[in-house]
C-alpha cells in the first residue's frame, strides 16, 4: 500500500463475543495522512462525558502545529469534507488458549481414562499370574504321570489297555474337544469354573492317552524317559526365564518346523524304518523343546509377545503340552534305540 496498515482493537458487540475485530486503515486519495489537514478543520475533543472515574474533558498544554489551542471551541464544528471509515473489517476466532482473557470458555480439561495400564506393570500382579500357571501346571503333570506309572507297574491294567485299542480313540475324540474349545475361544477360557472344567477333561484324557502309550514300552525305558524329561524342561525353563534373548520372536520358525515335522511324520507312517523313526523322534523332541521355552517367556510379559493374567488356564495348556509331547517323543527315541 502507499501508506501504511494500522491494527485497531475495537469492542464487539454481544454477539461477536470470543472474536477479535481487525481493521485495516489504507489511505484514501487525496486525504492520505501525510497531507496537511485542510484550513480551518479542528478534531473534536473526546467526550469523557459519563464515563467512571473521569471528573471532566482533560486539559492540553499545547497543540500541534496548524490546530488551535485549548480551550477547544464549542460544537458545532466545522464539517469540511466526509468522515472516513474504515472499510476492511474482518472477525477472527480468538484462540482461548493464546488469549484466555478473551473468551469466557472454561479450560480445556483433559481426560486420561484411554490411558490404561498393563497388568505386567504391576510385579505384583505378574508374580500371581506365574505362580497360579505353575500351580496349574503341576496338578496337571501330577495327575499325568500317576496315570503313567499306574500303567506301566499295573500288570493288569497293562494288559487291558493293550487289548482294546480302541479305547484310545476314544480318548482322542474326548481330548480335542476342550482343547478347541480353550484354544478358539477366548470368553471361553476366561470364564470361571468352565475353563477349569475343560481344563480338567482335557487332562484327564491326554493322561489316559500318555498312560496308554506308555504301556507298550518296559518299565526300564519309561522311567528313563521321566528322568530325560525332567531334567530337560526344568533346565530350558530356569534358562528361558533367566536369558534376556527373546525366543517369543521365533515363533514363525517355530511354526514352519512344525508344519515341515508334520509332513515327515506322515512319511513315517509308510516308511517303516527304525532309524527314520528316530529321526523323526529326535526333531520332534528338539522342535517342542524351542516351544516350551517360547511358552515359558510369554508369561514373563517383558518379551515381545506376552499372555494376559487372565489367560492362566492358557498359559498352563501351552506349558502342559510341550511337556507330554516332549515325554512322549524322548519315550521313542529310548525305545526306539533299545529296540
Amino acid at each position: 500500500h502507499p501508506g501504511f496498515q494500522r491494527l485497531v482493537l475495537r469492542c464487539p458487540p454481544k454477539e461477536m463475543a470470543g472474536y477479535v475485530k481487525l481493521v485495516e486503515d489504507v489511505p484514501q486519495e487525496g486525504h492520505g495522512f501525510d497531507q496537511p489537514p485542510p484550513p480551518g478543520f479542528v478534531i473534536p475533543p473526546p467526550n469523557y462525558a459519563g464515563m467512571p472515574g473521569v471528573p471532566g474533558p482533560p486539559a492540553y498544554c499545547q497543540a500541534a502545529p496548524g490546530f488551535p489551542h485549548a480551550p477547544f471551541p464549542h460544537a458545532p464544528f466545522p464539517q469540511p469534507g466526509p468522515v472516513l471509515y474504515p472499510t476492511n473489517v474482518c472477525f477472527v476466532k480468538a484462540d482461548p488458549i493464546n488469549h484466555p482473557q478473551q473468551s469466557d470458555d472454561p479450560p480445556p480439561v483433559y481426560d486420561n481414562q484411554e490411558i490404561t495400564l498393563s497388568g505386567f506393570d504391576d510385579k505384583s500382579v505378574r508374580r500371581a499370574f506365574v505362580r497360579k500357571v505353575f500351580l496349574v501346571l503341576t496338578v496337571q503333570l501330577t495327575v499325568t504321570f500317576s496315570f503313567v506309572a499306574l500303567f506301566t507297574f499295573n500288570t493288569n491294567i497293562k494288559a487291558f489297555v493293550r487289548q482294546n485299542s480302541w479305547t484310545y480313540w476314544v480318548s482322542y475324540l474326548i481330548f480335542i474337544i476342550p482343547l478347541i474349545s480353550i484354544s478358539c475361544c477366548g470368553e471361553f477360557r476366561r470364564k470361571h469354573p468352565w475353563n477349569m472344567v475343560a481344563l480338567s477333561i482335557l487332562t484327564l484324557s491326554m493322561s489316559y492317552m500318555t498312560g496308554m502309550i506308555a504301556s507298550f514300552y518296559d518299565t526300564y525305558t519309561v522311567i528313563m524317559a521321566v528322568g530325560i524329561t525332567v531334567v530337560v524342561c526344568f533346565t530350558v525353563v530356569v534358562f528361558s526365564l533367566q536369558s534376556k534373548y527373546d525366543f517369543t520372536s521365533c515363533v514363525g520358525v517355530l511354526f514352519v518346523c512344525m508344519i515341515v515335522l508334520f509332513v515327515f511324520g506322515i512319511l513315517c507312517i509308510f516308511i517303516r524304518n527304525n532309524i527314520l523313526q528316530i529321526v523323526y523322534a529326535s526333531l520332534g523332541a528338539l522342535i517342542f523343546t524351542c516351544f516350551l521355552a517360547v511358552d515359558t517367556q510369554l508369561l514373563l510379559g517383558n518379551k515381545k509377545l506376552s499372555l494376559n493374567p487372565e489367560e492362566y488356564v492358557f498359559g498352563a495348556l501351552n506349558l502342559y503340552l510341550d511337556i507330554i509331547n516332549i515325554f512322549l517323543f524322548i519315550l521313542q527315541i529310548v525305545g526306539r534305540s533299545r529296540n
